[in-house]
């Protein structure tokens, strides 16, 4: 991708103490239009970042709260428009920054706000409009972030050999947000911005007082799965039973709980039917789950079809088709077993005794 800076303004931020006696401030080094920014030590240095930022892979629900890269939303109240949201305001007004002195005004708003957020480090804030040449004349708004190196030292002369750089920066885990959000080369969701931090603190993200995040697919998961479970259950208790407060109460637990064991409440057919309405929407949803200390991990789609569970003698059996096995590191013998037929396999844990 081949972008081209309209405006950059180039900031230091200085963070000194701790706790209530921290003191924060920043401090305006220069801001550049496009001419001046393809004369300056800063091409060289943002040379394929802006490129890098906008190719970064993200997911709509990622897996996990805490990842890298998250997409955000502007927060708005129904029936009225992005532009009731102050941080869509504020992109927006400097995506269209006519002037270097507009961009700058815009960009020391954007600063401020930053060193409003409840945790802030020490280092270099960049904001940026920029063109993607090939696709769009309406720029895209950068801002990036670069964290002092601690312990930077570069060669000096022959007497001292070296020499520390207080203020060192590098592009190593830099943190950047990139508004608009671009799925595809040539589209932009409006509403949306792409924000990156390496590191799993939210300080970065925490500055944006008006933008929220997708929940991650684990409590879209967990909560279509409760809901499908209260549904069935509500068809077999009483409204206001004590069974149903203690499934209530139950379910609770269960929801909280990082390690959860089988509850035993639907049919084959009922998780196979509520399994579906998620892989619909979520074809790549993944079935995680320990039987003893074996570990199966597929996809949630294969339930009923390829991975099936069942009770044999009071004990949980997992079956697992293919039409193949592979091993990888660490050789065993179990690799030249000729597979047993399954009937065998069930008439011997069938004949198992097992002391209580």
């Amino acid at each position: 991708m081949d972008f081209e800076i309209n405006f950059l303004s180039f900031y230091v931020i200085q963070v000194e103490g701790k706790g209530e006696q921290t003191s924060k401030q920043y401090k305006h080094f220069q801001t550049l239009d496009q001419e001046d920014y393809e004369d300056s030590a800063l091409k060289d240095f943002l040379d394929g970042e802006l490129s890098k930022i906008s190719k970064r892979k993200v997911e709509r629900h990622p897996k996990a709260e805490q990842v890298p890269t998250k997409i955000g939303y502007f927060v708005v109240e129904e029936g009225y428009d992005l532009g009731s949201n102050p941080n869509y305001n504020l992109f927006h007004k400097a995506r269209y920054a006519e002037t270097k002195e507009e961009f700058e005004e815009l960009s020391e708003q954007f600063v401020g706000t930053y060193l409003d957020a409840s945790a802030v480090r020490g280092g270099v804030f960049l904001v940026a409009s920029a063109k993607l040449r090939k696709y769009f004349d309406d720029p895209f708004v950068f801002i990036m972030k670069c964290d002092f190196e601690p312990k930077v030292a570069s060669i000096s002369d022959e007497s001292s050999l070296i020499r520390n750089v207080e203020m060192a920066i590098t592009t190593k885990n830099m943190k950047s947000i990139q508004y608009p959000y671009m799925p595809e080369e040539g589209i932009v969701e409006e509403g949306e911005l792409k924000i990156h931090q390496s590191s799993h603190a939210r300080y970065f993200e925490d500055f944006l007082k008006f933008v929220d995040y997708n929940e991650p697919m684990t409590e879209i998961m967990k909560t279509q799965v409760m809901d499908m479970v209260r549904e069935h259950v509500a068809e077999v208790f009483e409204p206001e039973s004590t069974e149903l407060e203690q499934f209530e109460s139950d379910m609770e637990l269960w929801a909280t709980s990082e390690k959860r064991e089988l509850q035993e409440r639907l049919d084959t057919h009922q998780v196979i039917e509520a399994a579906a309405h998620i892989v619909e929407h979520t074809p790549e949803a993944e079935l995680k789950m320990k039987l003893g200390e074996t570990e199966i991990k597929g996809l949630l789609a294969d339930f009923g079809e390829n991975i099936h569970l069942a009770k044999v003698n009071g004990r949980y059996v997992a079956v697992i088709e293919a039409e193949s096995i592979l091993f990888e590191k660490g050789a065993s013998p179990i690799e030249f077993h000729k597979p047993d037929e399954l009937h065998e396999i069930i008439e011997k844990i069938s004949s198992k005794r097992w002391d209580d």
